[in-house]
């Protein structure tokens, strides 16, 4: 994320780059797929609130960041706008991709025959360490808010596919997605560095003027 803090420094955007929990410096035995970490994030937001009093509260995130960003839209709803780059559409979703890339056969594989071995695992998580995966659901969040939300998933994405991106829109009309072609996971900014910034920067730009 160190790109896009240096672009939105650049525009002259304020940025707090905070660590994921159990990633980087933050605490936390474990990641929670945005279960706990939307909770973090309403946390981060209110601090942010409190001790700079800003005009407007952006979010910008890649990848399983960009799906925490997503899913806590349900903890938050003060943010002016939303960005988020290659996030996955549920849980369950991504583990189908994963399951399926272990054996190139895409996530039909993990939809039926290697079902049950997620769902042991999703039941396993609730019971041992009180973590509901089930709600680590970003199309859900997104449906239900009234931030605007710019998605960008790029086609050539093989990490995350872009049905990711294209399956939360469907959940919301307001929704914008942007695909560019032969960006790969969170590639958007290295493939269309020009468009990148100006979409971004148009996005938080256009409502924090409002």
């Amino acid at each position: 994320m160190l790109g896009p803090a240096s672009m939105l420094l650049r525009t002259g955007y304020a940025v707090l780059l905070p660590d994921a929990r159990a990633h980087g410096s933050s605490g936390g035995r474990f990641g929670t797929y945005g279960v706990l970490e939307a909770d973090d994030i309403r946390r981060w937001f209110d601090w942010l609130r409190v001790n700079e009093s800003p005009h407007c509260i952006d979010g910008l995130g890649d990848s399983m960041g960009g799906a925490e960003l997503l899913r806590s839209l349900d903890a938050e709803e003060g943010f002016c706008a939303v960005v988020a780059e290659s996030a996955y559409a549920t849980f369950r979703e991504a583990a189908y991709d994963r399951l399926g890339q272990q054996f190139s056969t895409g996530p039909w594989l993990g939809r039926t025959l290697l079902r049950p071995a997620l769902e042991f695992g999703i039941i396993y998580a609730r019971l041992r360490y009180e973590v509901d995966l089930r709600k680590a659901d970003p199309a859900s969040a997104v449906a239900a808010t009234h931030v605007p939300v710019l998605l960008i998933h790029g086609l050539a994405d093989t990490n995350l596919p872009p049905r990711h991106s294209e399956m939360i829109k469907a959940r919301n009309p307001n929704v914008v997605l942007w695909e560019p072609a032969g960006a790969d996971h969170c590639e958007a900014s290295s493939v269309a560095p020009a468009e990148y910034e100006r979409r971004v920067i148009g996005w938080f730009g256009g409502r924090d003027s409002q």
